[in-house]
């Protein structure tokens, strides 16, 4: 399955997406993160009537993950696949192609991918303090023989990161899986939240100087309908409040595709989310923010931003002409995020 994860978000709160793969399906994961010097509206689509359309006309949408700008006004996408791709815009509509992560490979990870110089996941990244802080998967589809690493370039572009090693890895032994990585930076600390099916989403601190962890995880949510779909965790911080995104159900299968993004809310990073209705998280709770409607599939693999114009929701999704990258705005004003 093909996973996109991460965000990069950066010191402005931007953000980033990413697309990626795990549990035999194809998981696309997106974040976006926008450039530091523009100042530029997004246009929309007219909404259907479900939930609006992404932004921009599917033909300019690609199922890539948007990651961090820099101080050039560039937005850049790293995205699932052999070496991590990376595409960066000038105006989170057209993206180009410009490289790869590795380009000689990644052969540290062939252990977990169980084939040489194989696709790498869920890329997640986070600029701060003129660094690019870049988080991956690699696993074997629907095993739990995975891990997460962690990176870091001071330009972002193809072949200037530098590998820092094992952020955590699990196995058959574990009751969860290492992969999605999303980073939380919250002033002056950070949390890493991971996790696909199996026993759901977990979060660990994370040290500012190494980028690695400094706790044990702790449990945020769970399901136990639909086989404990739940994966691709989000935890953005709007207000007084954290928000825990994730997707639920099926990815990666075309319109055959279930997935749905849902959210639950907390005063604290770590602990005590529970949805509009107060179901616990941990418990299978979880509020409907974007599903299936209209000619739009299997909404999930989303990430957060904050852009100029507001908060911003990226995911990916399917028609009936392929896979697509989505961008829409999200309004707190209710103190739970609505699309707009």
């Amino acid at each position: 399955m093909l996973i996109c994860s991460g965000c990069i978000r950066n010191e402005n709160k931007s953000v980033i997406f990413s697309l990626g793969t795990e549990n035999s399906r194809m998981l696309p994961f997106i974040s976006l993160v926008p450039p530091y010097m523009k100042r530029k509206s997004i246009r929309t689509l007219l909404p259907s009537s479900h939930a609006p359309l992404p932004f921009g006309p599917p033909s300019s949408l690609a199922p890539w993950h948007y990651q961090s700008s820099d101080s050039s006004g560039k937005y850049f996408v790293f995205s699932t696949g052999v070496g991590l791709e990376i595409r960066t815009s000038p105006d989170r509509t057209a993206f180009t192609f410009v490289g790869l992560v590795w380009p000689n490979g990644a052969s540290w990870t062939d252990p977990y991918t169980l084939t040489s110089n194989g696709a790498l996941w869920a890329p997640d990244c986070y600029y701060a303090n003129g660094v690019f802080h870049l988080y991956y998967a690699t696993s074997s589809f629907g095993s739990q023989n995975s891990a997460i690493f962690y990176a870091t370039s001071s330009t972002g572009l193809p072949g200037s990161f530098t590998n820092h090693g094992l952020v955590t890895s699990t196995s058959s032994s574990n009751n969860y899986n290492a992969i999605d990585p999303n980073l939380l930076v919250d002033g002056s600390n950070w949390y890493l939240s991971l996790g696909s099916f199996w026993t759901g989403i977990k979060v660990e601190s994370v040290s500012l100087s190494t980028g690695f962890p400094t706790s044990s995880v702790t449990s945020i949510a769970q399901r136990t309908a639909n086989g404990g779909a739940i994966e691709a965790s989000v935890i953005y911080k709007h207000g007084s409040f954290y928000y825990l995104f994730t997707s639920w159900d099926l990815c990666c299968r075309g319109t055959s595709s279930t997935y749905n993004i849902r959210v639950g809310r907390s005063t604290s990073p770590t602990s005590g989310f529970v949805d509009q209705a107060g179901v616990a998280l941990t418990s299978g709770g979880g509020t409907l923010v974007l599903g299936t409607h209209g000619s739009i599939v299997g909404p999930g693999g989303q990430d957060l931003m904050d852009d100029v114009d507001g908060p911003i929701l990226v995911y990916h999704y399917y028609t009936s002409s392929g896979s697509f990258l989505g961008i829409n705005r999200l309004d707190f004003s209710t103190g739970w995020p609505a699309v707009v």
